[in-house]
């Protein structure tokens, strides 16, 4: 029986954006993924709510000035987040 890859696999060595449940969002390149946690690298981690920024103009900015790093290295749950992109699939407008 062949082995089926974790979610969100497909997107590793990637700089992603990762949306979650709560008002944090991640982005940074993903170098491992479990079943239970995904790991980014070179990250930023930001709390949407110590901003006057939204989510989507958030990702816009990081996709044209790049990742404002925050942490070497973060471990988010797989069951907090909605959805995972390439930063550089973000469309600008």
């Amino acid at each position: 029986m062949a082995k089926t890859q974790p979610a969100f696999a497909r997107y590793l060595k990637s700089v992603v954006v990762v949306d979650t449940r709560s008002q944090y969002i991640y982005l940074g390149r993903l170098v491992k993924v479990t079943p239970e946690e995904m790991v980014l690298t070179d990250a930023d981690v930001h709390d949407l709510q110590d901003s006057s920024s939204t989510r989507e103009i958030y990702v816009l900015e990081a996709r044209r000035h790049g990742v404002r790093e925050n942490r070497r290295e973060v471990t988010v749950r797989t069951d907090a987040v909605l959805s995972v992109s390439r930063l550089d699939d973000v469309i600008e407008y």
